[in-house]
């Protein structure tokens, strides 16, 4: 067999690298069915939203109903509180406040106490949302005695649209209670507690 010429080599050569790139060029038409150019990468497409099930909507609605099931739940609450907060004075200052009232039915005037008696105001926070009010009695007589005392509470136009009655026994001298009178109107339209009457006796 003889060996080719160089001329020759390079025909071989060519022919070889022309074969190639065919073989090549076959195979990349063969990976597109389509009968189009065909690429390395493929591009993403955006989802179909029309496909979707209504799952937002429901996590909505469902966050809905939680936010309003917690709101009735702190109402709730804040209604139980307040009726436990109205129990525990009630229980502790009922035959006080009876004992004030029939005491202070004697009375004409504001009574010979006043100046032993402040009030203040309790936050609502822990009365539940009722107006509560501190009333402090200070004995300051040189003799034990004990105190009624009455408490109006007043709308807008100064009418009075609520009474309570609290009281002190025996107090020493220099000593202090600090009954609570605690109105059950509703919270709106806002009241004024203001000090009616005031025995010492």
């Amino acid at each position: 067999m003889s060996t080719p010429s160089p001329h020759g080599r390079s025909r071989i050569a060519a022919l070889a690298v022309a074969l190639a790139a065919a073989s090549t060029l076959t195979l990349v038409a063969c990976d597109d069915d389509s009968g189009g150019s065909s690429t390395s990468s493929v591009t993403p497409t955006a989802p179909d939203t029309a496909s979707f099930s209504g799952s937002a909507a429901s996590a909505l609605a469902s966050v809905e109903a939680s936010a309003r099931a917690k709101a009735s739940e702190r109402a709730a609450s804040a209604s139980a509180a307040a009726s436990s907060f109205e129990a525990s004075v009630s229980a502790e200052t009922e035959r006080a406040e009876k004992a004030a009232r029939t005491e202070l039915a004697k009375v004409d005037g504001p009574g010979n106490a006043t100046s032993e008696v402040t009030m203040t105001g309790k936050p609502r926070s822990g009365t539940g949302g009722l107006l509560a009010v501190v009333v402090t009695i200070t004995n300051k007589t040189d003799k034990t005695a004990s105190y009624a005392v009455q408490v109006d509470f007043l709308d807008s136009s100064g009418k009075v649209v609520e009474t309570r009655y609290v009281g002190a026994e025996d107090l020493k001298p220099g000593e202090k209670a600090q009954p609570l009178a605690v109105s059950r109107k509703p919270a709106e339209p806002v009241l004024t507690p203001k000090l009616a009457k005031a025995q010492r006796y």
